[in-house]
């Protein structure tokens, strides 16, 4: 399954006016609900009664009174429910830490790290809306460290990245990797610069200095190659990162 795949509501992309405090993990009705009297469940966002007698192969139904859609199996394996606050059902892997709501007029990055509830489900830990409201915020009010809203430098969508952990970010939403700041990619491309410089002025020393047994030992030219290719590969990668776009840090947690 692939991201966008499981990012993308499981049913339909409709809007509504009801709003949870906190994205949750959604979890199933019980089997003595879901096979009660009348074969019906209720409606985790409106409490509506769902008949689910023709739908019991599915994994989700749908509402017909708030076009939510609400789980009645267990999610695949490796899988969970999430709920995003405005009511989106989204499906994601289980050790997933982030999830974007893919409704035009959410389009929330909610954190799941560092989530609990005492039923056994999960609150996610924070979520940024398309106005930029909301924070890297765990469910108990602790800020997580390194925790940032960043600007993507590409598509210029905000979304959660934790600069303790890297300085490449892949947005969620462009999949194009830019640098968090301007520092890190000066620098990385500065380092491949010298070391490419360093390298083509070995192989340039070594060709002087070997050119006049060349008719005995061709196997000469093979070092040559191989020196020129590998400073000629150091000299891409710097101008990769010094021609890079840079994300910009908006708002910090820590």
């Amino acid at each position: 399954m692939s991201i966008s795949e499981e990012n993308a509501p499981l049913l339909g992309n409709k809007d509504v006016t009801t709003q949870l405090q906190s994205p949750i993990e959604d979890l199933p009705p019980t089997y003595a609900t879901a096979t009660g009297s009348g074969n019906e469940i209720a409606c985790n966002v409106c409490g509506s009664r769902i008949d689910i007698s023709s739908k019991r192969e599915q994994h989700v139904v749908k509402c017909d009174n708030c076009n939510e859609a609400t789980p009645i199996k267990v999610a695949p394996a490796g899988k969970k429910y999430i709920r995003c606050p405005c009511n989106c059902l989204l499906i994601c892997k289980a050790s997933a830490q982030r999830i974007a709501c893919p409704r035009q007029n959410c389009k929330r990055i909610i954190s799941l790290a560092d989530s609990s509830r005492g039923s056994g489900g999960s609150i996610a830990s924070g979520a940024i809306d398309n106005g930029g409201s909301a924070s890297g915020m765990t469910a108990g009010g602790v800020s997580s460290p390194g925790m940032c809203r960043v600007t993507c430098g590409h598509c210029f969508d905000s979304f959660l990245f934790n600069t303790l952990s890297n300085q490449l970010a892949r947005c969620p939403f462009c999949r194009k990797l830019s640098s968090v700041g301007s520092q890190f990619s000066r620098t990385r491309g500065s380092v491949f610069l010298i070391f490419s410089l360093m390298v083509l002025g070995a192989a340039i020393g070594t060709t002087l200095v070997t050119r006049q047994y060349l008719p005995n030992y061709g196997g000469l030219i093979a070092l040559y190659v191989v020196l020129y290719a590998f400073a000629a590969f150091l000299f891409a990668r710097s101008m990769y990162y010094l021609t890079m776009k840079v994300s910009t840090i908006a708002i910090s947690s820590s």
